[in-house]
């Protein structure tokens, strides 16, 4: 079969690979999209992902497809069941597992980090981490349930309330999946700071109530003309820098949301100060505990758009492009047409 395979830094290829072999537990998923994400991004770059990564990795985690085979043990799923699937493979025997942090696993498998994962015609999953999906929804967008799972975890952590101001720093796919959630969850007010034109715009149009360019407009000056209190800020771009800004622009009792991912050496500065005198939480968070199936329920109630947030669909034989030329992730999401 054809696969993406990550070899080292800046080292990807697309390559004929041996054909999987599933066990009584397991199912064979014929791939049909397959996300790129900031993790993958991490991880071509030669920064790791949310778990040590060793060559040669097929990478991929935000996938959705077919079931071409299911294990002598599997009950619960057949051959040609539309499908998506958790990547987060837990062991249920650690510390963690046993006490309600399985995402903490210390012998985690990270499907397209530590094993094999999407970007290739067929994947071999865990039958308990494979999810249906209804038949009105449409693989493209099934595609969508590992990121918004992740998002999920994450407002969860927010504790939006009715009548909250929320900025978030960063709208690309995952920003504007944030700032829908938040919208979802009560926020009355939600405010976009992005300085690329196109992203902005989508964000008014998936209901944003003001999108700032933070490089040519003062940010700080307009949430003091505009908001009594930032209640709640979402860090949604990875960088140290805009890691402080949440910091430093979260209002008093704010919650503030660490939600880009940065390269692991790196590190920001903060007043503790700053935090005693607004009293903030500063928080983060890590993959998708048990939100996956509310992923898959929210995306076929129809209540978020995620078409609007992919911009770039491209096959298996051109991924690397999308690795390597940044203008095609520059506006939105990036998807891999494995096959249709």
């Amino acid at each position: 079969m054809k696969a993406a395979v990550y070899h080292g830094k800046h080292d990807l290829r697309v390559e004929e690979v041996a054909d999987k072999n599933i066990t009584e537990d397991e199912v064979l998923i014929e791939v049909r999209y397959c996300g790129v994400c900031g993790t993958d991004i991490h991880i071509f770059d030669g920064d790791g992902g949310s778990s040590d990564v060793h060559p040669p990795l097929i990478p991929g985690h935000e996938f959705s497809g077919v079931i071409a085979e299911v294990g002598s043990q599997v009950k619960n799923l057949s051959v040609g069941d539309r499908v998506s699937a958790d990547p987060n493979v837990m062991c249920g025997k650690c510390h963690y597992c046993r006490n309600q942090k399985e995402h903490f696993c210390v012998n985690n498998i990270g499907i397209g980090t530590t094993a094999d994962g999407g970007f290739a015609e067929y994947i071999v999953m865990k039958a308990s981490h494979v999810f249906r999906v209804p038949d009105h929804l449409d693989f493209i967008s099934a595609a969508m349930a590992e990121p918004i799972s992740c998002c999920l975890h994450g407002i969860d952590l927010c504790h939006i309330k009715q009548g909250d101001t929320v900025l978030i720093i960063g709208g690309g796919p995952i920003g504007n999946i944030m700032l829908q959630l938040a919208k979802n969850s009560g926020a009355s007010s939600v405010i976009l700071s992005e300085p690329v034109k196109e992203k902005r715009e989508l964000a008014l149009k998936l209901g944003a109530d003001a999108a700032i360019d933070p490089i040519k407009e003062d940010l700080n000056a307009f949430l003091s003309n505009n908001t009594q209190n930032v209640d709640c800020v979402i860090e949604c771009v990875g960088n140290v820098h805009t890691q402080e800004d949440a910091v430093r622009l979260a209002g008093k009792g704010a919650t503030v949301m660490l939600f880009g991912l940065t390269g692991p050496d790196k590190k920001i500065t903060i007043k503790p100060d700053d935090i005693f005198k607004k009293e903030l939480h500063i928080t983060s968070s890590y993959i998708n505990p048990y939100a996956f199936s509310r992923a898959i329920q929210i995306l076929a109630s129809g209540m978020l758009d995620v078409k609007s947030l992919i911009t770039t669909v491209v096959p298996l034989e051109r991924i690397t492009e999308v690795f390597t030329n940044p203008e095609l992730r520059k506006s939105g999401k990036a998807m891999i047409r494995i096959s249709e």
